[in-house]
């Protein structure tokens, strides 16, 4: 039913626990993973950045370099690629053009004005998908 499942990261820790849901869900499914980050653009990426890292690009490379080490550490046949544009639209653009049958994205779970203010990526794509989306919360 499920055989490509796409795993949307930015590195984040929310990120970091929704790979590990997509690692288990794609290795029980024996579905191909398919990792995406996009380097981000629009009025909040600088926000969003660490202050260490002021390079985007070079944080979605890292994003997808790390969800690639895990996969296959799992044995798990695993495609990467790098966007740049708003998360949202490229998750949902990447999702349809490639056909995946499944979506995995973290989710911060904010709420009130910084909801409002900030958005929330994972509902505009849970909104937007051609296919099921699983959003895995953060868990501190």
């Amino acid at each position: 039913m499920y055989q490509d499942v796409l795993l949307a990261t930015d590195g984040s820790e929310g990120a970091r626990q929704a790979t590990e849901h997509a690692i288990a869900l794609a290795s029980r499914l024996g579905a191909d993973l398919h990792v995406l980050s996009v380097s981000e653009e629009g009025p909040h990426s600088t926000e969003k950045r660490d202050k260490m890292r002021a390079d985007a690009e070079d944080e979605a490379v890292q994003a997808v370099e790390a969800a690639e080490r895990a996969a296959i550490d799992e044995g798990l046949e695993v495609t990467t690629t790098v966007r740049q544009g708003v998360p949202q639209e490229e998750i949902v653009d990447f999702a349809d053009v490639n056909a995946m049958d499944l979506i995995v994205v973290g989710t911060m779970g904010r709420t009130g004005l910084d909801h409002l203010v900030v958005g929330s990526v994972a509902e505009a794509v849970i909104r937007n998908a051609p296919a099921p989306v699983v959003a895995v919360r953060e868990q501190t």
